[in-house]
């Protein structure tokens, strides 16, 4: 068994990517799995992070829906973070596209946690959307303890995903028979520089699509931002810190849609962001003319409202602080424009 070995799940992604930085960083030994060794896109930026003295970085290859794979992966490690998931919110198949990768995967993940024997911390990537609910009122504050139970493969495909996975995990934990300390972490909307440019999609499509002038309206919109940073430094400090199969939202603040491009504007005057919003009105019938994802139903559950989430829990018990909402915009944006242009 190799000592002190971290499996980090979803490596190539966005929040995994930073996971991996952040441990090399600590001097630990790290396996991170991709899904691909040999895709330069998703390994090219890890193979570039700086090792800490005493640290090491192996990159092998999983399948999440491959229960041998997975077990390779997990195979001797003492701890886990899993952050392997599909990151959208609508597609054609979402089923097959969006809820299975999440629910098979997470199935195969905690089985091999038991097929190995080895694991002593488990930090499972969840999200907000596992806690926000289709009906939530204007201004309204979210804590752990809801649970988006109402999520459907029709309305809510990706809360659908989210919540399933860590019910799995709770589940799982609550069987007891010796399982590691588990925690779960859920993110808001994550911002903050991307190493990849398959970090461009999933939460930094927002900016992006500002950025590269891909619309010319604002929608009236608010947008729960955390950065990509304390999201991972989150996730590291919960394989020792923090309440035993805690739930801990890292949320750091809001910006309005309108404010993200200001800001943009200020800082970015020659990326000429959008400077008017549409009419809520406009913008609930015709959303789908500004971004495909948008329907309807969602429209109404989304725009012109505000949602707050309590992240004291995080600050209290995993010892957190938090980038400003604006610095992790504008810190996005130099990496975001570099990997535009490739």
């Amino acid at each position: 068994m190799a000592e002190d070995l971290v499996t980090v799940t979803g490596a190539s992604g966005y929040i995994g990517s930073y996971v991996v930085a952040n441990l090399l960083a600590r001097g630990r030994n790290v396996r991170a799995t991709v899904r691909d060794v040999d895709d330069s896109v998703r390994v090219d930026h890890l193979k570039g992070l700086e090792i800490a003295e005493g640290g090491s970085l192996e990159i092998v290859a999983m399948d999440l829906f491959d229960a041998d794979s997975v077990n390779s992966a997990i195979a001797g490690c003492t701890d886990l973070i899993h952050t392997a998931a599909a990151v959208r919110i609508s597609a054609k198949e979402p089923q097959r596209q969006i809820v299975d990768p999440s629910v098979i995967g997470t199935q195969n993940v905690v089985a091999a946690i038991d097929a190995a024997g080895t694991v002593e911390r488990f930090v499972h990537t969840s999200s907000t959307a596992a806690i926000r609910p289709i009906n939530w009122k204007n201004g309204q504050i979210l804590t752990t303890e809801t649970w988006a139970d109402d999520a459907t493969l029709e309305n809510n495909p990706y809360g659908l995903a989210k919540v399933s996975a860590e019910r799995i995990v709770r589940e799982w934990h609550s069987d007891g028979g010796g399982k590691p300390r588990m925690v779960t972490i859920h993110p808001s909307v994550v911002f903050g520089p991307p190493m990849s440019k398959i970090h461009l999609r999933g939460s930094l499509s927002f900016l992006n699509a500002l950025v590269q002038r891909k619309i010319p309206l604002l929608i009236p919109i608010q947008i729960n931002i955390v950065d990509v940073r304390d999201v991972a430094e989150a996730h590291v400090r919960a394989l020792t810190m923090g309440e035993n199969a805690g739930r801990y939202l890292t949320v750091s603040g809001d910006m309005q849609f309108s404010e993200i491009s200001k800001t943009l504007r200020e800082e970015y005057p020659e990326l000429k962001t959008p400077r008017f919003s549409v009419p809520y009105l406009i913008a609930l019938f015709f959303g789908p003319l500004f971004d495909k994802r948008i329907t309807y139903s969602w429209a109404k559950q989304h725009l012109k409202r505000n949602l707050y989430w309590d992240a004291t829990p995080a600050e209290r018990e995993l010892d957190m602080s938090w980038k400003s909402p604006r610095d992790s915009v504008i810190e996005s944006v130099p990496k975001m424009v570099e990997l535009g242009r490739d």
